[in-house]
């Protein structure tokens, strides 16, 4: 369910979460690895040309008009929950010493399928 909000553009959280949900499964259906970080992750995003557009245009229509808290919004809550909601991995801890600008990196590890 939305998050209830005053605005007249609606969540814009969750409209970002709802526009980028397509890219990020699809990096999520293709990426090899069984575990990584939110920053392999978003690099693994930008080698993906209409996934790295996507990327920009949530950065750019971000509604504070502020790019470096945008990209803290995709990469803290954007990515994260799109993560956690593919139902193919799961959060595996912080990712210390992992360097991002933007937001605390984490570890994702791939839910191994049920046979």
């Amino acid at each position: 369910m939305p998050t209830p909000t005053h605005s007249r553009l609606g969540d814009p959280l969750e409209a970002a979460i709802a526009y980028m949900e397509p890219f990020v499964f699809d990096i999520v259906e293709r990426i090899d690895a069984d575990e990584f970080t939110t920053v392999d992750f978003i690099e693994a995003m930008q080698l993906d040309p209409d996934v790295a557009a996507a990327y920009e245009r949530t950065v750019q229509e971000w509604h504070e008009g502020d790019e470096a808290a945008a990209r803290m919004v995709v990469h803290g809550q954007v990515i994260p929950t799109l993560l956690r909601k593919s139902g193919k991995l799961e959060w595996a801890g912080y990712a210390h010493g992992v360097a991002d600008d933007y937001a605390v990196p984490a570890w994702w590890r791939r839910i191994p399928e049920s046979t």
